[in-house]
């Protein structure tokens, strides 16, 4: 079965490395939609080489890795990549001018980041997600979270967001031709969440909240630059090499499609962006009611509820530890959705006290009254390598797991 992979970005770069040591494709077709450098073996050393992960023969083999690309036609755009033919197109990047068809691609990864919206006509100048299937492909993965722009049509009943582990029992191969692998700081809360949402119920946790400390992404800038007509973020054009920028986040929206539980849940997200290449981390505050203030939930619980799942249920991709670990031990790691940091786990429990009055209906005749419920305050750490270690070998697992439906 052949792959198509469509943008060779970070993500999209990082997809390719992850199949060809896999080795699940017999064949790689990778669109990058335009001429590179002066000559075909520009693609090929661009592949080869990475400033964050390093050498793909070393990622391959290690300190045994030697040059693992090789029979390079020009002409025909192809090259082996440790024995995987990998084809890359240079003609077209809207996704309805490439032609997967003529490939035999029926699988599509998109890894552009620039088709998001499942409600755009695939006939579109500007390009569309659905274009993949006037190329011939019948499932494409979008390498992102969905984004609508007519927030009235919602999300359209062929696609769906999945984070694989958490959810991907939902999928109907009939039904769903359009699936978003979400985000990496998604996947990541994913795995951060369900075990709690799993061991204490829904109607339990009162609230919750998120921060990622995220590693810098392409789509800010190295120095300061003038922002654009209409741009209304201007921290968006400061230079990451030198800032802690705020910025959005939308992995709460996100979850709610991963895990629909989460939409009884008061539930905020926010990022922050830092100067660092890779190696993210997630501080997740949960509120949840308790049982009493003498039999409370604690550190101990909190952190058992985590070695379980990581043992069990999650044991594939959720990592418990209590390393004392610091952002670069976690790049790279291989198939870790979420790597808990065990030593940081705190509580805090106290009692509120709550006024029923105010959340009767007006001219209710109950005697008012003030009850106090113990609430316990938690707040989990969870690192993830945003780019290679979590979030594209979780697309991986995700692609696999397709591509076996089509079969």
């Amino acid at each position: 079965m052949k792959l198509g992979i469509n943008g060779l970005g970070r993500i999209g770069k990082l997809t390719l490395w992850h199949h060809i040591a896999r080795k699940y494709f017999d064949e790689i077709v990778v669109n990058v939609g335009r001429e590179v450098g002066t000559s075909f073996a520009d693609i090929a050393s661009y592949i080869e080489k990475d400033s964050t992960y390093g050498w793909l023969p070393v990622y391959l083999y290690g300190h045994k890795g030697k040059r693992v690309i090789e029979n390079l036609d020009e002409k025909e755009g192809t090259m082996y990549i440790d024995g995987i033919k990998v084809k890359v197109l240079r003609t077209s990047r809207n996704p309805k001018n490439i032609n997967w068809r003529e490939e035999g691609v029926k699988l599509v990864v998109d890894c552009t980041g620039k088709f998001r919206d499942p409600n755009t006509d695939p006939e579109d100048s500007k390009g569309s997600i659905r274009g993949h299937f006037l190329g011939g492909a019948e499932k494409v993965i979008l390498s992102a979270p969905f984004k609508i722009k007519d927030k009235e049509k919602g999300i359209p009943e062929d696609a769906i967001t999945i984070v694989y582990g958490i959810n991907e029992e939902v999928y109907q191969p009939n039904k769903h031709n359009l699936i978003s692998a979400a985000s990496c700081t998604t996947t990541c809360l994913a795995y951060m969440i369900k075990p709690l949402l799993d061991y204490f119920g829904v109607d339990r946790i009162l609230s919750a909240s998120m921060v990622t400390v995220h590693a810098a992404t392409s789509s800010q800038v190295v120095l300061d630059r003038l922002p654009k007509e209409g741009a209304k973020d201007l921290r968006r054009m400061r230079s990451i090499f030198n800032n802690i920028i705020l910025t959005t986040t939308g992995a709460a929206e996100a979850l709610s499609l991963v895990i629909p539980e989460m939409k009884k849940v008061g539930f905020m997200a926010e990022s922050v962006r830092v100067p660092l290449n890779t190696g993210s981390l997630i501080i997740l505050t949960v509120n949840i009611q308790d049982e009493s203030i003498e039999n409370h939930i604690d550190r101990e619980l909190i952190n058992n509820i985590y070695k379980e799942a990581a043992n069990t249920k999650y044991k594939d991709f959720l990592i418990f530890t209590t390393e004392q670990n610091v952002s670069s031990d976690i790049i790279g790691y291989p198939k870790a959705a979420a790597i808990i940091e065990g030593s940081e786990t705190h509580t805090r429990t106290a009692t509120a006290k709550v006024d029923i009055c105010k959340a009767l209906p007006e001219g209710n005749s109950m005697t008012c009254t003030h009850v106090e419920i113990p609430i316990t305050q938690v707040v989990i750490y969870g690192w993830y390598d945003n780019e290679l270690g979590s979030y594209t070998n979780m697309l991986g697992e995700l692609t696999v797991y397709i591509a076996e439906k089509m079969i």
